[in-house]
C-alpha cells in the first residue's frame, strides 16, 4: 500500500524536498521588498490584535523577562526543543514501525507546504524586530538568529502561521495517538499551550499567528488521514 513503507532514504528525500521548498521561498522574498512588507504587515496584526483585545503579547514579555533563567529555558526551548520533539517523535515511530508515522509525517509535510504560499504572499516579521519588545534569543542568550549561517537557515519573514504551533499541534495529536504511557497521553494536549507560551514570551509570535498555525496543523491532521504520501 502508498505510504505504508518504511525506507529511511525516502523519509530524507521528503524531508529534505520540503525544507528546500522553504528556502526557496525565503530567496524569493527577500529578492525583494519583501522587509518593508513584512514591517507593515506586523503592524497591523498588532493593530488587529488591539481592536480584538487580545494583544497579550509585551505585558508577558514583561512579566517574565526579570526572570532570566526562565528566559533562557524558553529560549533555547523555541530554537531547540520544539522541532526536535517533532522530528524526534516521528523518528520514534519510523524506528519501531508505528502505523501512525505515516499519517503524523504527512501531516508535518502538510503543514510546512501549505504554509508557504501565505509566508510568499503574506510576509510577515516576528514581533521581536519590533519597538516595544524585546529579542530574547540575542539580549538574555546572546545568540542573534539575523546574523551568521543561522540566518541563511530560516525565514526572518514567517510569523504568520506559527509553523511552532502547528508542529505542536501535529506532535501533540502523535503523542496522544502513540505514546505508552498514560501519564504522557493525558498532558500530551497540553503541549501548544506550552508552545504558546515560549513564542509568545520570546516575541517570535502573534497571538493571531497561533491561531492560525494551530488551525493550520489541525487541517493537515484531517487531510493526512485521507491521503497517502
Amino acid at each position: 500500500m502508498p505510504g505504508s513503507s518504511f525506507s529511511g532514504r525516502r523519509e530524507a528525500a521528503i524531508g529534505l524536498g520540503v525544507y528546500a521548498v522553504y528556502l526557496l521561498g525565503r530567496q524569493v522574498k527577500l529578492r525583494t521588498d519583501a522587509r518593508a512588507r513584512g514591517e507593515r504587515n506586523a503592524r497591523r496584526i498588532l493593530a488587529l490584535e488591539r481592536r480584538l483585545r487580545i494583544e497579550v503579547e509585551p505585558a508577558l514579555q514583561r512579566t517574565l523577562l526579570p526572570r532570566k533563567r526562565l528566559i533562557a529555558v524558553l529560549n533555547v526551548a523555541y530554537v531547540t526543543l520544539n522541532v526536535g520533539l517533532t522530528v524526534g517523535w516521528l523518528f520514534r515511530l519510523f524506528r519501531f514501525g508505528d502505523p501512525e508515522f505515516h499519517r503524523l509525517r504527512r501531516a508535518a509535510v502538510l503543514a510546512t507546504v501549505g504554509a508557504q504560499p501565505v509566508f510568499l504572499l503574506f510576509p510577515v516579521a516576528p514581533p521581536r524586530t519590533l519597538e516595544g519588545f524585546v529579542d530574547t534569543i540575542a539580549d538574555v542568550s546572546g545568540f542573534d538568529l539575523d546574523r551568521g549561517l543561522v540566518a541563511e537557515l530560516y525565514d526572518p519573514l514567517a510569523a504568520m502561521p506559527s509553523i511552532h504551533l502547528a508542529y505542536a499541534v501535529v506532535t501533540a495529536a502523535g503523542i496522544e495517538a502513540t505514546a505508552q504511557s498514560a501519564l504522557v497521553r493525558r498532558i500530551a494536549p497540553g503541549y501548544p499551550p506550552l508552545v504558546a507560551l515560549v513564542v509568545f514570551a520570546t516575541a517570535n509570535h502573534y497571538v493571531l499567528d497561533a491561531v492560525a498555525g494551530a488551525a493550520l496543523g489541525a487541517v493537515a491532521l484531517r487531510l493526512a488521514r485521507q491521503m497517502s504520501l
